[in-house]
């Protein structure tokens, strides 16, 4: 029996998306051709974890303060300079303290200011859709790290990183993109001066390692587990037991509801340290149109009236 029209476009249907799916797994299991960018980045990966695995036998008082400094440091750059101030221009500060906030940043190991930037305003722009630079849709694991090794893949879903040209016309964040490799290098070879191989894998290892996955679950876990306050048209979800360690950044329900905003704790309760620090700003004049969800937004978006 023949089928009709509308059958046979039905078919087509489901067999591209099962082949965009098998695409999507394929991606996932790492089937593919490996760009140059994408073998450095997982070097660097592996190279900070296997300082993690030589750090126990480093172990001093000082490299473990090493450590909780690197990882305060980066990951407050990372926090209210790279996403609140430089991805959601959440508030403004004297380009002194933006470049500085953003050096900071340089020292997670996570990227340029330009190319981390892009990602995430990309990720806002398409999240949980087939675009999303890191779809929970496509695993756990893929949202969690493995995206970080594919940039063909994020060309493929996104394009070019031409969503930052405000950053692309300040000279300082185009030197950071050109050099980073520089500055991370010396970064390394400062903490070895220092402290030798104490500092380097205390610093470099633990430090780096722990900022770096707690940002990951931000993108992975805060799309699959948690609460949900506001009514927003994805997974996005609050994990209160991770604010602490991501500076405030595990409101992640929160952001999505109000990406403009400063702050990202809503509530008294829901710390979130990256906040305080701009609030700090704010009050002492260094900081500047701090942006905050109306009450009329609130309403908006609540999920219970």
């Amino acid at each position: 029996m023949s089928l009709s029209t509308s059958e046979k476009e039905e078919n087509h249907k489901k067999m591209a998306a099962d082949k965009a799916e098998k695409g999507r797994k394929k991606r996932a299991m790492w089937e593919r051709k490996w760009k140059r960018l994408d073998i450095v980045k997982a070097f660097a990966s592996l190279f900070v974890h296997f300082l993690c695995l030589l750090a126990p036998f480093n172990f001093t008082w000082p490299a473990l303060r090493v450590a909780l400094i690197v990882y305060t440091v980066g990951g407050l750059g990372i926090t209210v300079s790279y996403h609140r101030n430089l991805a959601h221009r959440s508030f403004k500060v004297p380009k002194w303290l933006e470049y500085f906030f953003a050096y900071c940043g340089l020292l997670a190991i996570q990227g340029d200011p330009i190319d981390w930037v892009s990602t995430h305003r990309y990720h806002h722009q398409f999240t949980d859709s087939d675009r999303d630079p890191h779809s929970p849709n496509e695993g756990f694991w893929f949202s969690h790290l493995l995206w970080l090794f594919d940039t063909g893949y994020l060309v493929e879903k996104c394009g070019r990183r031409t969503n930052v040209e405000d950053l692309k016309r300040q000279w300082y964040y185009k030197f950071l993109q050109r050099t980073v490799l520089y500055h991370i290098l010396a970064f390394g070879f400062l903490l070895y001066y220092f402290g030798g191989l104490s500092f380097l894998t205390w610093g470099m290892g633990i430090g780096v390692a722990m900022e770096h996955h707690v940002t990951c679950l931000i993108n992975s876990l805060c799309h699959v587990w948690g609460s949900r306050t506001w009514k927003t048209n994805d997974t996005s979800r609050n994990v209160w037991w991770l604010s602490v360690f991501s500076f405030g950044e595990s409101w992640h329900n929160n952001h999505h509801a109000f990406e403009s905003s400063a702050r990202q704790g809503l509530e008294w309760w829901q710390i979130d340290i990256s906040w305080y620090i701009v609030r700090f700003l704010e009050i002492i004049g260094l900081a500047t149109d701090v942006k905050l969800p109306s009450d009329s937004q609130r309403r908006r978006m609540a999920l219970v009236h």
